[in-house]
């Protein structure tokens, strides 16, 4: 029973947490500038810090260890230039991470 009451207040949270923004931003007010500035400018910063952890493990002793990696981001920047979508662009680049990883070394 107790499994089931932490549970349950975590989900509340997770809840709380997701619905507040729109809690305090709805209406028909203007949103302050640093609001705007951090919705244009946050989506590719979480983004560059994403790439940089995962390659910030990546060796370059042996070309095993670093090749694949670089395969899979280059696949996906190039894929994400080209079509724009965000979903292909992951799809992508992990299958050439997994193929390399695989079959190549």
């Amino acid at each position: 029973m107790r499994a089931f009451v932490m549970i349950g207040m975590v989900a509340l949270m997770t809840f709380g947490l997701r619905a507040f923004p729109f809690v305090i931003f709805s209406g028909k007010k203007q949103l302050p500038d640093i609001m705007i500035t951090l919705e244009k400018q946050l989506p590719c910063a979480i983004m560059i810090l994403l790439v940089v952890y995962c390659i910030k493990g990546v060796s370059f002793s042996n070309a095993s260890s670093w090749v694949s990696t670089f395969a899979g981001v280059l696949v996906t920047a190039l894929v994400h230039l080209k079509k724009k979508n965000v979903l292909l662009s992951i799809l992508a680049g992990t299958l050439v991470y997994m193929m390399f990883v695989q079959f190549v070394f």
